[in-house]
C-alpha cells in the first residue's frame, strides 16, 4: 500500500508546489491511517487543514484501496 500512497501523493503534490508547498509521506499505519508531513507554504498556511481533508485525503481515498484517514503530524 505504501506504493501506492506514494504514486497518489506524486499526483497532488504539482498543485502544492505551486503554492509553495509539499507534502512528505510519514508511514502507512495497518488500519489504513496515512501520516503526512505537510511542507513550505502548507505547513503554517492557515487552510492547511482544508488541503488535508478536502485535497490530500479525498484523492488517497479515491486512488488507494484501505485508506481509511489521513493525519498531518
Amino acid at each position: 500500500m505504501v506504493e501506492q500512497v506514494e504514486a497518489a501523493l506524486a499526483s497532488i503534490r504539482p498543485y502544492l508546489q505551486a503554492d509553495g508547498g509539499d507534502v512528505a509521506l510519514v508511514s502507512v499505519d495497518d488500519d489504513g491511517t496515512v501520516k503526512v508531513k505537510l511542507q513550505g507554504a502548507c505547513g503554517g498556511c492557515p487552510m492547511s487543514q482544508m488541503t488535508l481533508t478536502m485535497g490530500i485525503e479525498r484523492t488517497l481515498k479515491e486512488q488507494v484501496p484501505g485508506v481509511k484517514e489521513v493525519v498531518a503530524v
